[in-house]
């Protein structure tokens, strides 16, 4: 069983919260997302397809994966139809599989800081532009479902300039491994 792919991200980010995200085995409980849709200012699908954001238009269920800033790679879920241009980004994990690769990937060991962040997410996994596309239903992903329902809060996007008063970001009450505590 996966996730409603098909769904707005607006819908679909707060419902991943609680799912086991694994890439080759190492992972752990997604604690933190963001929403993105075409109509979005601060989406990189608002202006169009692009070469960089060309996955973020393709079929729901797949990756979508961009550096940001020149320095970290995001994993981000395509999610609407084919064509439309959305996506939930991964902000943040709570490590549960595969710790000591990700302390070596990341090169330390408090697991709070482990995937705290998108890219932080990212470098845990081994996740980079090779990944962008791959469908979320084979490995080297894996998604299992949460054990039972999350305490879901909202606020504002952070690490933003345009939309960022949207509350399109999600996580999960109380949790210590969200990127930033939510207001």
């Amino acid at each position: 069983m996966l996730p409603d792919f098909d769904a707005a991200p607006e819908r679909l980010a707060p419902r991943l919260l609680g799912w086991t995200l694994l890439v080759d085995g190492v992972g752990g409980l997604i604690v933190e997302t963001e929403a993105y849709d075409a109509d979005d200012p601060a989406s990189h699908s608002f202006g169009g397809r692009t070469a960089r954001n060309a996955a973020m238009f393709g079929p729901p269920g797949h990756a979508y994966v961009y550096r940001s800033y020149g320095l970290h790679w995001c994993l981000n879920f395509v999610c609407r139809e084919a064509g439309h241009g959305a996506a939930v980004l991964i902000r943040a994990l709570e490590p549960t599989q595969g710790l000591v690769r990700m302390q070596q990937r990341r090169g330390l060991d408090n697991p709070r800081l482990l995937a705290a962040g998108p890219g932080r997410v990212a470098q845990a996994l081994g996740v980079d532009d090779r990944f962008d596309g791959l469908p979320l239903d084979r490995p080297p992903f894996e998604l299992q479902p949460p054990a039972g329902a999350a305490d879901i809060v909202s606020g504002p996007r952070i690490g933003i300039t345009k939309a960022a008063e949207r509350p399109w970001r999600f996580g999960i009450a109380g949790s210590r491994f969200l990127s930033r505590p939510m207001r």
